[in-house]
């Protein structure tokens, strides 16, 4: 039974998705597990050097338009997207607030999932900068002021050698381990505090809590899936000017490529 309600998550999370075959859709900071279905890609930190942000391969996967831009100023035009995701991103980045605004922006609804704070004071990670509670309908952000919420108990599991099992009896109850938001038109969220630049620091510097084995099942169950789901996909091409900001258009008729984008002057 516990398996079949896994799967039955697994589907929820990152698969079902209510966007038809001609809907655009955008993954916001896919890393190295872009969602099957998003249609264009943003990251920020793409390459190896920053695999403590990522819980998969160090460097991110280019498996379609890939823009290299900041979440919270994104280089989209208003309303270009149908849908979007954003997938264990924003306990990461220093202004969510503005993250989340920017997916308002430029998304008409979409999915955003993060780590629930209770159980992330349990067994926390030091590249995330956010405790991340949901109340009522309300999106709620508390800074952290640590990389741990309890150093001693962090070092006593460390210590103990027993991190990993802690860590398999969480995802046991991966429902109860993750806040799921979907969205339409508006997100209400409320931000307490903010991190301090010495945490932001150590987050982006330090080392990654990969676990290949559980990423590489995770594609294999998401290839299996979406199988019979492909005609959903968007099989159209995408023009470059449809969907970026009006500073970035060209004016002539560039569909999008499998590449990385760079819009703020930086080398490709």
């Amino acid at each position: 039974m516990q398996v079949i309600e896994s799967l039955r998550l697994f589907h929820r999370r990152r698969i079902d998705i209510p966007a038809g075959p001609d809907s655009l859709v955008l993954d916001v900071g896919s890393g190295d597990k872009p969602h099957w279905r998003a249609d264009v890609l943003l990251d920020r930190f793409i390459d190896a050097e920053h695999a403590g942000q990522r819980s998969g391969r160090r460097a991110a996967r280019i498996s379609r338009p890939l823009f290299d831009a900041d979440a919270a100023s994104m280089p989209f035009a208003t309303g270009a997207f149908d849908y979007s995701i954003c997938s264990h991103v924003l306990e990461h980045v220093v202004d969510p607030g503005a993250v989340i605004d920017e997916l308002v922006r430029v998304s008409r609804a979409g999915y955003i999932e993060v780590p629930e704070a209770a159980s992330a004071k349990i067994l926390d990670f030091p590249s995330h900068l956010w405790f991340v509670r949901l109340d009522g309908s309300t999106l709620v952000f508390t800074a952290k002021t640590a990389p741990y919420f309890d150093r001693d108990i962090h070092d006593y599991l460390q210590r103990a050698g027993i991190e990993g099992e802690m860590a398999d009896l969480l995802d046991s109850r991966f429902e109860h381990r993750i806040v799921q938001f979907r969205w339409e038109e508006g997100i209400d969220y409320r931000i307490e505090g903010s991190p301090p630049a010495a945490l932001v620091e150590h987050a982006m510097t330090t080392g990654g809590h990969q676990r290949v084995a559980q990423s590489i099942a995770a594609r294999l169950l998401t290839t299996c899936m979406t199988l019979p789901l492909r005609a959903k996909r968007r099989s159209d091409h995408i023009r470059f000017d449809d969907v970026v900001a009006p500073a970035h258009r060209t004016g002539d008729a560039e569909f999008l490529k499998s590449i990385v984008y760079r819009l703020d002057g930086t080398a490709p």
